[in-house]
């Protein structure tokens, strides 16, 4: 049974560690709400990119010679995964269901026989995933979006990624992240960035193509160019929301882990003064039989 002294250094030390969860909690609320409203204020840009992109690929139509970053190298041998994943700890599976997702992707282009490579943002999944698979790493960032993603973070990850393609070090490439649904649901999303895939339409909404809505438009220059041009924006855009959306369900999942660690704390605690007083009350019974006891001897 331990000691009154080691429980009360306990129950001291419990109380100390639920003071620091709910200030990591409060932080991490505090920059969700922020981080929110950048995510959910991305969301329309990019989605409006990829439908403008993906009306300009229907007009060309079955042409050749269009942009590589559209119609691809013509294999699939080697997939890039570029993956967002966080720098800090303590917000419970946020990094973990990322990494299990890369992983079970990586072990799947192996067994068809595809070569896969990657591209890590995070110094977790970085150290992570170094040491069972640091032989598929192609480029890691650690600390690259501190305090806050920022557009030139994922320009700079971008610009890597078209290096690396025109160089034919891969023939397609996605990003893996975390798509912020709430502060207690995170969803890991896996989206084809190389070669470009348009999105699909809703159920019942018309196919894309040159006309939309009953309008017809003609382009000046022509598509191919506007594509050379918008494809690699796209590129840092996509990348740049991932990293948004990242941020933002890091928080979230940071916060609700706080949360349940500090309940956890309080129970721990409760449970450690019930057995403290249950333990005191026993010392005290048992020095008061033994008095009761020494004074009918004499």
């Amino acid at each position: 049974m331990p000691s009154l002294k080691d429980l009360k250094n306990r129950i001291a030390t419990t109380k100390a560690t639920q003071r620091i969860t709910q200030a990591m909690k409060m932080v991490a609320a505090a920059k969700l709400r922020r981080a929110q409203e950048q995510a959910e204020a991305a969301r329309p840009y990019a989605e409006r990119m990829e439908r403008m992109l993906g009306s300009l690929a229907g007009g060309m139509g079955a042409k050749k010679g269009g942009p590589k970053l559209l119609v691809g190298t013509g294999s699939a041998d080697t997939h890039l995964i570029v993956l967002i994943s966080s720098d800090r700890g303590l917000c419970g599976g946020f990094n973990a269901n990322l990494i299990r997702h890369t992983r079970r992707r990586i072990l799947a282009l192996t067994n068809e026989g595809r070569k896969a490579r990657l591209v890590v943002v995070g110094r977790k999944a970085v150290a992570v995933l170094k040491r069972d698979m640091g032989g598929y790493f192609a480029q890691t960032y650690e600390d690259l979006a501190k305090p806050a993603p920022a557009f030139e973070h994922a320009a700079q990850v971008a610009t890597k990624v078209l290096e690396m393609y025109d160089a034919g070090e891969f023939d397609t490439c996605s990003v893996v992240y975390n798509k912020f649904q709430s502060a207690l649901t995170q969803i890991v999303t896996d989206q084809q960035l190389i070669p470009f895939e348009a999105p699909k339409p809703a159920a019942g909404a018309e196919p894309q193509g040159r006309s939309y809505g009953g309008a017809v438009y003609e382009y000046e220059p022509s598509e191919e160019q506007i594509l050379a041009d918008l494809l690699p924006r796209n590129l840092s855009v996509q990348i740049f929301r991932a990293m948004l959306e990242s941020f933002a369900s890091e928080q979230g999942a940071r916060m609700t882990a706080m949360d349940s660690a500090s309940r956890n704390a309080g129970d721990m605690i409760n449970s450690l003064t019930l057995t403290y007083n249950r333990t005191r009350q026993a010392f005290i019974t048992k020095e008061l039989i033994e008095i009761i006891s020494g004074a009918e001897a004499l």
